[in-house]
């Protein structure tokens, strides 16, 4: 195992959803319709997320307060 693999792990569909705070159906769904830009590893007929994608799409969904 390298260095990358221990600081980005690869998340199954369930555990994803759980650090997400959403269903393993929602990710499925988002998936299928391309309704977020969230990247995913298809091995065969399983579904994988890296970690560091799943932070980068928190980051980017992250409603900021406006500067006034």
């Amino acid at each position: 195992m390298t260095a990358k693999e221990n600081h980005d792990p690869i998340l199954t569909r369930k555990e994803a959803a759980r650090y997400l705070g959403v269903t393993p159906g929602t990710l499925a769904v988002w998936a299928c319709t391309k309704r977020y830009n969230l990247a995913y590893l298809k091995i065969g007929r399983s579904v994988r997320y890296r970690r560091s994608e799943l932070d980068r799409f928190l980051d980017v969904s992250l409603n900021k307060p406006s500067e006034t």
